[in-house]
This record gives structure tokens, C-alpha cells and sequence, in this order.
């Protein structure tokens, strides 16, 4: 695990990408916390608040489309300006200072969803340029890696931030990580592909809909982001009616969480060498299930552990698609293809979280959740059971 490691942090691009990642990764934690307690401290509304989070995600939604846009751009200066965009941007909501000029925090917020969307589409097909296709859990795992430690530290600076200054300072930290980002992002040295016409006819969704080794590992993220999105709807009624604590004790088990996620961040690369795509995917859908289920039993200890499977077996699935998505995938259409691969499993997370609400209203946690458990049990059951004949044929091939 050391020696891998060491190559990808040794490799210039792959070490320049995971800098940027953290950098940026800081400052989009911060303001993700920031943006809703502004829009609640300023309107006094909840809904709004909640708001300020879909603003966000909604743009997911349109991954296709927006991918697309990434592959026939340059990539590199595609990254620098819109990391240098999002950095302008994010310095006007200086000036949102009442209820009045709340719709300019959202428009921004819009504007940042789309961004994210576009750079990760930009950011996956520049990785799979450079990164050796033996590295790419490897890279995959410590970007995870990099994005849940800035999870466990960068909310609480933001809070800080936030209640000694207001949420303009928050919004000049992102303004900066933004800025720091694209000038790492400018000292990347990335080849330009030979541009292939026929493979860009092609749309992300029939790409991963004709590959046997992309489609099952997709539809199961899809599903088991699906359980994830229920399953982070009853967090609140878990700390409240079946552990008795305070909303507050959500923190703690967030933290437990993003500690299994870094965790197997790091250890990612090599399973992914020694196990089939498919029997790694399933082994984390199979934590995330059991971590599920655990949680609809009224001890601390076993909700500890229980976030602690959740933390360390969603990521899996994802790690498993996206590095798959990334060696399979032709260079011409590889950027739409990641971001659909994103909207996919993404998107029923948000859809699950707004159902979860109503659900947890009606249905007892510790009925719900272990049925969600069931459900996720059932899909790495499925994968497992479906993986004869669909091993990957080898490293992508450029286009």
C-alpha cells in the first residue's frame, strides 16, 4: 500500500490534483455549512435553508449535458477558468447582507453546483490521461480520502468563521480556495488527445448502458446511494428516538463516518488490485447494509460502529464505479460519461433524502432501517451473484 502510495503522490499531475482537491475540498466544506445557516440566520426559515443545499445539488441533474461541454473544451484551461470564475463569483456575496439580497446567495449557489459538475467531469478524464491505469484506485481512494478529512475539520472553521465575522468571510475562504486551486490546476502538464469524431457521437448514457463492466457497477451505486439518501434521512430520529441524545450528538457519528471513509480511502487501491471490481463493490454495499440495520438498535457503542461501516462501505461502490468509468471509457466522450455516471448515482440520494423525511414521519427507524439494510444486502447480493463473464478486458485504451 506504501509503495502505491508513494507513485501517486511521486507523480507530478496525480500530486498537483490531490493538492487542488484539498484546497478546494476545505473551502467547499466550509461554505457548504456556511450557505445554510446564512440563508436561516437571515430569512428565520428552515425551508429555505434546505434550499440552499438543493440549489446546489439540482445541477447534478443536468450531468449529461454539462459533461458534454467538458469534452469538447480544453480541459486544462477549462479547469483554471472555472476555478478563477467560481473564485469572482463567490466575492460578491460580500454584499448579501439581508433577506433582500438573499436570491444572489442562491443564484451564486446555482452557479456553483454547475461548476462542481463540470470540473469533476474535466478533472476524472484529465486523471485517466495521466494517472497509470494500475494507479487509478490508488488516486481514487486518497482523493476520497482527501475529500472526507476536509469534511471532519472544514465545517467546523466555517462555523467558527461564520459566527466571528458572517458569512461574507466564509464566502472570501472559498474565494480563495478557489484561487489557489486554479493556480495549482495552471502548472499541470496534460497531453491533448487526437480528437476521435465517431467516438464523440456518442452519449455518456449509451456508454455505460453497452459496457458489462460499467452498467452493474452504475445501476448498483445507483441503488445503494438510493438506501444512503434514506438512510441519512433518519439520522436525526436515530440520535433523538432511538438513542435519546440531543440533536447535537449528530456530530459525533458524522465524525465516526467520515473516519471509515478516510480509511478506506487509503486502503481502496490495493483491495482493488487483489479483488474483482464487482467483489469489492459488493463487500462495501455489504458494510453499508449491515452498518444500516445496526443502527435500529438503542446502544451508542453499536451506532458508533455502525456509522463506521456505513462511513467505510458506501464509498466502495463509488471508488469501484468511477475508477471503472475512467479505465473504460474512450477519451472523447469520457467526460460526459463520468458526469452521467454521477447523475446516476447521485441523484437518487437527493431523491431518497426528501422521501426519507416523509418516510421517517410515518414509519419507525427501527422498522425502516433495517429493511433499507435488507434492500442494500440484496444489491451486492445481485452484483455478486451477476459477475461471470464481465471482467474488464484490460486497461482503457485512449480514443
Amino acid at each position: 500500500m506504501r509503495s502505491a502510495t508513494g507513485r501517486v503522490l511521486r507523480d507530478r499531475t496525480a500530486a498537483l490534483f490531490l493538492a487542488a482537491v484539498v484546497v478546494s475540498g476545505f473551502g467547499s466544506s466550509a461554505m457548504s455549512l456556511a450557505a445554510g445557516v446564512w440563508v436561516k440566520s437571515l430569512t428565520g426559515s428552515d425551508s429555505l435553508a434546505a434550499l440552499a443545499l438543493f440549489a446546489v445539488w439540482l445541477p447534478v441533474l443536468l450531468g449529461p449535458f454539462i459533461g458534454s461541454v467538458a469534452d469538447r473544451l480544453p480541459r486544462k484551461p477549462l479547469l483554471v477558468g472555472s476555478n478563477v470564475v467560481m473564485a469572482l463569483l463567490l466575492t460578491t456575496l460580500t454584499a448579501v447582507d439581508s433577506a433582500g439580497r438573499i436570491w444572489l446567495l442562491f443564484a451564486v449557489l446555482l452557479v456553483y453546483g454547475t461548476g462542481y459538475v463540470l470540473m469533476d467531469a474535466a478533472e476524472s478524464a484529465v486523471v485517466a490521461q495521466a494517472v497509470d491505469a494500475r494507479l487509478l484506485g490508488d488516486f481514487n481512494g486518497l482523493r476520497m480520502t482527501a475529500n472526507e478529512g476536509m469534511k471532519l475539520v472544514a465545517p467546523l472553521t466555517g462555523a467558527a468563521l461564520y459566527a466571528r465575522f458572517g458569512g461574507g468571510a466564509v464566502a472570501l475562504l472559498d474565494a480563495a480556495s478557489f484561487a489557489l486551486a486554479a493556480g495549482l490546476y495552471a502548472l499541470l502538464r496534460v497531453r491533448v488527445p487526437a480528437p476521435d469524431r465517431e467516438s464523440g457521437r456518442s452519449s455518456g448514457l449509451r456508454q455505460l448502458r453497452n459496457s458489462p463492466v460499467l452498467r452493474p457497477l452504475v445501476l448498483a451505486g445507483s441503488v445503494t446511494m438510493l438506501c444512503a439518501g434514506l438512510n441519512g434521512a433518519a439520522l436525526y430520529a436515530v440520535v433523538d428516538k432511538t438513542l435519546g441524545h440531543s440533536p447535537a450528538y449528530a456530530g459525533v457519528l458524522t465524525a465516526v463516518q467520515g473516519a471509515g471513509s478516510v480509511t478506506i480511502g487509503l486502503l481502496a487501491g490495493p483491495l482493488l488490485r487483489r479483488l474483482p471490481e464487482r467483489v469489492f463493490t459488493a463487500a462495501g454495499i455489504t458494510a453499508f447494509a449491515v452498518g444500516v440495520a445496526l443502527r435500529a438498535l438503542p446502544y451508542d457503542a453499536v451506532a458508533l460502529l455502525a456509522c463506521g461501516l456505513i462511513g467505510a462501505g458506501l464509498p466502495c461502490v463509488l471508488i469501484a464505479a468511477m475508477t471503472a468509468v475512467q479505465r473504460e471509457t474512450p477519451d472523447a466522450v469520457l467526460g460526459r460519461t463520468a458526469a452521467t455516471a454521477g447523475t446516476l448515482m447521485m441523484a437518487p440520494n437527493a431523491v431518497a433524502l426528501a422521501l426519507g423525511a416523509g418516510l421517517v414521519a410515518l414509519v419507525d427507524v427501527t422498522v425502516l432501517l433495517p429493511l433499507v439494510g435488507a434492500a442494500a444486502l440484496l444489491t451486492a447480493a445481485w452484483l455478486v451473484a451477476g459477475r461471470r463473464g464481465t471482467h474488464s478486458a484490460g486497461p482503457r485504451v485512449s480514443a
